[in-house]
């Protein structure tokens, strides 16, 4: 597995994992799917947007890094991570999170910041833990899950 910068090609895959994660309404913020011409826009706006791919060059995971803010704070950046379900468990999050620290680092960001890690999403959580964020602090309620219910979420850091 490989972590490289994505190409259009890739567009209609990143799409299709994407709203995944979306659609399990347990991760991401957003509420609607992306469909590939907002993709394609959403995925070239970032500051990097960069897939993990099999031996065949299949996509298998994403992530997206951009500023966490404006002006005197864009100096911290935020990301994402997308990988398929049908591979999860088998540490392509990891690689992508390394690959985005590297990233970060090189675009010149000074920390690399999440937002709003869902409490329960232990998977996650351990892996950055893992390879060196450091938990801020918990914000009660602050994720609406996809069956109503509000679950805590989890602010994370780490210098590069």
């Amino acid at each position: 597995m490989t972590v490289r910068e994505y190409t259009e090609k890739d567009i209609p895959r990143m799409v299709e994992i994407w709203n995944q994660i979306v659609e399990d309404g347990v991760a991401y913020p957003q509420l609607d799917c992306l469909d590939e011409r907002k993709g394609a826009e959403f995925f070239a706006r970032q500051t990097v947007s960069a897939v993990a791919v099999d031996g065949e060059d299949r996509v298998r995971g994403l992530y997206i890094l951009h500023p966490n803010n404006e002006g005197r704070c864009g100096h911290i950046a935020n990301a994402s991570y997308a990988v398929d379900r049908a591979c999860r468990g088998e540490h392509i999050g990891e690689k992508l999170v390394l690959d985005s620290v590297a990233k970060g680092r090189e675009h010149g960001f000074r920390l690399l910041q999440f937002n709003a890690v869902v409490a329960s999403n232990v998977h996650a959580r351990h892996l950055y833990e893992r390879v060196g964020f450091r938990l801020l602090g918990t914000i009660p309620g602050g994720f609406l899950m996809k069956d109503g219910h509000y679950e805590d979420i989890c602010v994370y850091y780490i210098e590069l």
